[in-house]
């Protein structure tokens, strides 16, 4: 079986900037996320070439301290030049607080991204797997994925946010309850043949236990994923690629 080498893939660098943004309009999506629109002047030029990429989101916290969150640019339309963002609304974390109380005219920066990795649209299968971190990225890939292209989806996400983009790719979800059954699930899905590339990003010990099954039990090299962890458990502000 032969998979995606390093030579597929493009990482491209791009100049950091930082904007100065506002809440163009707040949408609820499912039951525990909200697309916040950003429009501003400072768009222009805003670049974002990959579904695995991130921005560093920034705002003044209650205490006047700055928070700063990673977060996947969703969409971006740069004939109206204006950015989405889908914010999880779990807890009551300082970036779902400020998500959950925005308002249109609200302020904040964004910097980034400062690269982006991107995967070929024509292999012949793509793996995305991950909790309910990962649902802003696996949306955005299956809205850009060509009609026909394989997709498997596997994720940890309750029942009221399980919400895909319609998408001309043939895609198989696999909606799981808890990371146990998310690790389960991609141990017992057997991977197409062919040239392929597997996607997660999740927690970071359920991203490392995940990683290892990925290696040990489906043979895929390092160049044939990327396996991120977009939290940890106890930690306010983590980013880790793991591959």
């Amino acid at each position: 079986m032969a998979y995606a080498n390093q030579k597929t893939i493009q990482r491209v660098r791009h100049e950091l900037r930082l904007r100065e943004v506002v809440v163009s309009e707040v949408a609820p999506l499912g039951e525990h996320f909200v697309a916040i629109t950003f429009r501003d002047e400072s768009l222009a030029g805003f670049l974002s070439m990959s579904f695995d990429d991130h921005v560093k989101f920034m705002f003044d916290g209650p205490d006047g301290e700055q928070v700063r969150r990673d977060y996947t640019p969703r969409r971006f339309d740069a004939q109206s030049g204006e950015l989405t963002i889908e914010f999880a609304l779990h807890g009551t974390g300082a970036a779902s607080n400020w998500a959950r109380e925005a308002q249109p005219g609200q302020r904040a920066t964004i910097g980034g991204p400062r690269g982006s990795m991107i995967v070929p649209l024509d292999l012949d299968w793509h793996l995305l797997a991950g909790d309910a971190s990962a649902l802003p990225a696996i949306r955005r890939r299956l809205a850009e994925l060509p009609a026909g292209a394989r997709v498997l989806v596997l994720a940890s996400v309750g029942a009221g946010d399980r919400l895909l983009p319609t998408t001309e790719a043939n895609v198989e979800v696999h909606w799981v309850d808890d990371e146990a059954a998310l690790l389960e699930a991609v141990r017992a899905l057997p991977l197409p043949p062919g040239d392929g590339f597997a996607w997660a990003a999740g927690e970071a010990g359920a991203m490392r236990r995940l990683r290892e099954v990925l290696v040990l039990e489906k043979s895929l090299t390092k160049e044939a994923m990327r396996v991120s962890a977009y939290w940890k458990r106890g930690v306010a502000d983590h980013h880790e690629n793991l591959d």
